[in-house]
């Protein structure tokens, strides 16, 4: 087997700085430093142009230094994507093509000549023929998406194979739900575990391809960097990048993949509505969400070139990310701060385009005040609540699955890690981080209790 990894790094363009800092220290570091530590690790790796502006903007360019490094050294493959993470399937063209060329710009600047894209990811992995079309019409050869992606009547995804979209100059990776869920849930700790997990299929020549958010280790899923670092070094399996696989699976297959997201479920498939986590019909705070968007696109462009014009739309670009809609959503995942924060770049993006009818200016604000009143209302009834209960089935599936039947020692080992970290941030001072790591033992060790009952 050939494990190609796939993270995405991402920040966005309103992030507080001293959150920034704890993400590069408690994830990209760490990350950038196991790869540059173990030689024949591979990783193919996203990074927004956002984020590496802020990594530069903030004193962080050691890690941009040092991912450009490893580029050029051939064992991180950089991939193209859209600079300030929009919802590319939601977009108009002219906008969906301006965002991935912003990106090509800012990357270049930073990378040099170790940016060379050949492979795509949508942001929030989503998917559409559009963006297919839109993707290999700018020059590249792949895109990688969700394995919900492969269409249904062809049955599963064949990790033997090579995966092509009918019609297009273009292959599609699809990256393994079950195994990705099990990583980033933190159930699978260490790489004995996941190895352990994968059993018979460690001899099979195929390839596992996992896909989830570079935060995850370290950040989100504390001492899960752990894992990465087992894996790298096993001799069991090894590691190569995305475009490197053409060279060991010489089947090639066409496709005609359906619209997808990474946090797709079964239900949303039943609705016909892949994008509902960003995009319900049935969600009133979505409706106007994007109503205050397409007023922010129309304005600008309505005024193009006019002087003092490119404020504005400095400031569109950056309001089009998807964060403010994914925690609208309420399933479960909700932040009002969020959702303040995007309708106010919306606001200011109409606000700061010359000559914009007042008309324009009278509607984004009274969106913006109806935005945050329904927001409000829907936290004090407890809408939000019912929402997230009935609307967890993502959830389930990130960490309902099967644990694997092994030692206990493998849960000592992440207890060890994890106190060995939670020591370090104490004794550093950063009490909470360390009651972070305090509860995260707590949480194994109640697993192992679960465990020696169940054997």
């Amino acid at each position: 087997m050939i494990w190609a990894n796939f993270l995405h790094i991402y920040q966005p363009p309103t992030q507080k700085p001293d959150i920034l800092a704890k993400v590069v220290s408690e994830s990209y570091r760490k990350l950038v430093a196991e790869v540059a530590r173990t030689k024949r690790a591979k990783l193919t790796l996203n990074i927004n142009g956002v984020l590496t502006d802020l990594l530069i903007q903030h004193g962080f360019d050691d890690v941009v230094r040092d991912i450009k490094r490893l580029a050029e050294l051939g064992q991180i493959e950089l991939t193209g994507s859209a600079k300030y993470h929009p919802l590319l399937p939601k977009l108009p063209k002219d906008e969906a093509v301006r965002q991935i060329q912003l990106n090509n710009e800012t990357n270049r600047k930073y990378f040099g000549e170790a940016w060379n894209p050949k492979g795509f990811f949508p942001p929030e992995m989503g998917f559409s023929m559009e963006v297919a079309k839109i993707v290999a019409e700018l020059g590249f050869k792949w895109i990688v998406v969700d394995e919900f992606s492969y269409p249904k009547d062809q049955g599963k995804v064949d990790y033997s194979k090579i995966y092509k979209i009918q019609g297009l100059p273009l292959q599609i990776y699809f990256r393994e739900r079950e195994t990705s869920f099990k990583i980033l849930s933190a159930q699978l700790g260490t790489g004995n575990l996941l190895l352990s997990d994968l059993g018979s299929r460690i001899k099979e020549d195929k390839y596992l391809l996992t896909a989830m958010d570079g935060e995850t280790f370290g950040h989100h899923r504390l001492g899960l960097e752990q894992l990465l670092m087992d894996l790298y070094r096993s001799s069991k399996i090894r590691s190569a990048t995305i475009s490197e696989l053409p060279e060991h699976f010489k089947e090639v297959v066409e496709v005609n993949p359906e619209p997808s997201t990474w946090a797709l479920t079964a239900k949303d498939i039943e609705r016909k509505s892949p994008f509902s986590r960003w995009f319900d019909p049935e969600n009133p705070i979505h409706k106007m969400q994007w109503e205050l968007m397409e007023l922010a696109l129309n304005s600008v462009k309505q005024h193009e070139g006019e002087k003092g014009w490119q404020k504005a739309r400095e400031a569109l670009d950056r309001s089009l990310h998807s964060d403010q809609y994914w925690w609208a959503g309420a399933k479960p995942w909700w932040s009002i701060e969020y959702i303040e924060r995007g309708a106010k770049e919306l606001l200011e993006a109409i606000s700061l385009t010359p000559n914009v009818s007042d008309e324009a200016v009278a509607r984004s604000k009274e969106l913006y005040l109806a935005i945050l009143s329904k927001a409000f209302d829907w936290q004090r009834d407890g809408t939000v609540d019912l929402m997230a209960r009935s609307e967890d089935e993502e959830v389930r599936q990130r960490v309902d699955a099967n644990l694997p039947n092994l030692a206990i020692k493998e849960f000592e080992r992440m207890i060890v890690n994890l106190r060995r970290q939670m020591l370090a941030a104490a004794k550093g001072g950063e009490y909470e981080r360390a009651a972070q790591f305090r509860d995260r033992i707590s949480e194994l060790r109640q697993k192992q209790i679960e465990m020696k009952q169940d054997s």
